[in-house]
């Protein structure tokens, strides 16, 4: 039997969504995504079959990670497989293929005893909840507490995108245009209706980290706020600089277990308060260790800092992906056991271990920090079965982002510079 409970990113995982290996393509070009590979002799708005050896690499990396969490204990379900071969229309657009299900973190979210399924902001990942609509029928059946909740199905027609984007983007814009650009939040997608990935968001207890991104607008986010802080959470929308890529939030924040997170030192934050609101609530900062930027293969839309995608099992265990090798030591000397999991392969299909996943059915509790007013220890162990409580993670105090409302809260003004998840790696040199 399904019971839906979890609500952070570490708490010991009793059952898990693991995505598949069945992309079979190199994106056509839509206004949601135009690739760029010369190195491969791919020019923007041409698309390819993926070859067989890279899929079969992938698909073997991606069984072994799913049979180590089952032997673990660990109920593993999986999508339904879909051909993304297939041509899709809707009466506003057309897209010669599909995307795949590699990464259920970008369009599923558990948060208490909910999931929801993201808009999505590509055209080729407009059909990908289908995938998932067998398990999410099932959990229903299986538990009468099973919020199934989805975010307003988006039209994606041409007003949802910037017209030409993607040619500044990869012909036009040096790297300091492109790098105001973002920090004004001039992205490829216009304000026209909500749309965003779950994977710009972190779950921290009773609070969400949410990121404005290339495929999260302000209208998602406004409608994710309203979702989440109408129930009595509350939402915190960030910004980080140090790159013209957009990224999702897994390579900038990795939180480990109540009162640790590590952070990517490359790409700061922008918004002075995060830090302030994590130290008041007893929180230890620690600057990632260099990440080894192992190469990926060919195809892959992934950046280097793809080491900081990680997947906890619980508050002491961790995987990592194989070549990151200072990583992993760190981990090792802040007293984690470490799992290896060689991954790489996987990346040119959606990114890492924890894009892989969907965490919707562990034993996830709403307590996320230690005591007020105690500093925890880099080497000191969490507990393994965190107490369930309703109390909140964060001494409201201090509220983070430019969005965030209630009595308690600040309005920021600045704009505030970000990045977003795997998405496209801007190859062309600045001019």
């Amino acid at each position: 039997m399904t019971k839906v409970n979890s609500w952070n990113e570490w708490d010991p995982l009793k059952h898990v969504i693991v995505g598949r290996i069945d992309s079979r393509m190199v994106g056509a070009p839509e206004p949601g995504m135009v690739l760029d590979l010369p190195e491969l002799g791919i020019k923007p708005g041409e698309w390819i079959p993926i070859p067989d050896s890279y899929v079969d690499k992938a698909t073997e990396q991606m069984e072994a990670f799913a049979a180590m969490l089952a032997g673990r204990g660990i109920r593993v379900d999986r999508p339904t497989s879909m051909d993304d071969r297939q041509y899709v229309r809707t009466p506003d657009w057309e897209c010669e293929h599909m995307f795949g299900t590699m990464p259920p973190r970008d369009i599923l979210m558990a948060y208490g005893n909910e999931i929801l399924e993201a808009t999505m902001s590509q055209r080729a990942r407009w059909f990908e909840f289908l995938a998932y609509k067998p398990l999410l029928e099932q959990y229903f059946r299986e538990d009468p507490n099973f919020l199934w909740e989805a975010a307003p199905k988006p039209r994606l027609s041409d007003e949802s995108y910037v017209p030409g984007y993607w040619d500044d983007f990869y012909g036009t814009w040096s790297e300091e245009e492109l790098t105001a650009r973002m920090e004004r939040y001039e992205f490829h997608l216009t304000e026209k209706e909500p749309l965003f990935d779950v994977a710009d968001a972190m779950r921290f207890g009773k609070d969400i980290f949410i990121q404005h991104s290339g495929p999260t607008n302000n209208a998602g986010l406004d409608w994710f706020k309203r979702h989440f802080e109408s129930r009595g959470y509350r939402v915190h929308v960030l910004g980080f600089g140090g790159t013209v890529q957009p990224w999702h939030i897994d390579v900038t924040l990795v939180p480990l277990r109540p009162g640790q997170i590590i952070v990517n030192r490359h790409y700061p934050s922008l918004v002075p308060e995060f830090h302030e609101l994590l130290r008041i609530n007893d929180w230890e900062i620690i600057d990632g260790a260099p990440v080894s930027g192992a190469k990926q293969p060919p195809y892959s839309m992934c950046h280097e800092s793809l080491g900081y995608n990680v997947f906890s099992i619980d508050p002491n265990t961790i995987c990592v992906e194989a070549s990151e090798k200072a990583f992993m030591e760190q981990l090792d000397g802040l007293g984690f056991d470490v799992i290896p999991v060689d991954f790489i392969d996987v990346s040119m299909f959606g990114g890492a271990l924890h894009c892989a996943t969907t965490t919707s059915i562990p034993i996830r509790s709403l307590r996320a920090s230690p005591p007020t007013g105690r500093s925890r220890s880099p080497r000191e162990r969490a507990p393994t079965s965190p107490t369930p409580t309703a109390s909140a993670m964060w001494t409201p105090l201090v509220a983070c982002g430019a969005r965030t409302s209630g009595s308690d809260a600040r309005t920021w003004q600045r704009p505030l510079p970000t990045r977003c998840g795997c998405w496209p790696i801007r190859t062309r040199s600045s001019t």
